[in-house]
């Protein structure tokens, strides 16, 4: 199963962590120097939740961001569902 929101989208992105070396010039050094570069991911806050859909009389399990938690929150599971539904999704 791949990391990614069943609502928003998200997924993991990719970057570069920096390994430094040196004294920073506000210390009177002469600046730090980049010795080292490796490839890194930024993983999306996942959450796999249980939702009560009362018109349909069942609990669905989707796997949301922490910012869809909010967004079904705001909205209503029934709206959410509804725009899943209509964008091609299976729930």
């Amino acid at each position: 199963m791949t990391r990614k929101c069943a609502l928003t989208g998200r997924t993991s992105k990719f970057g570069r962590s920096y390994t430094l070396r040196g004294i920073a010039k506000k210390k009177k050094g002469i600046g730090l120097k980049i010795t080292g570069c490796t490839n890194r991911r930024f993983l999306p806050n996942l959450k796999t939740k249980r939702l009560w859909i009362p018109e349909e009389k069942r609990f669905v399990t989707l796997r949301l961001s922490v910012a869809a938690l909010r967004t079904i929150d705001k909205k209503g599971i029934s709206a959410v569902i509804h725009q899943m539904r209509k964008s091609g999704q299976r729930v």
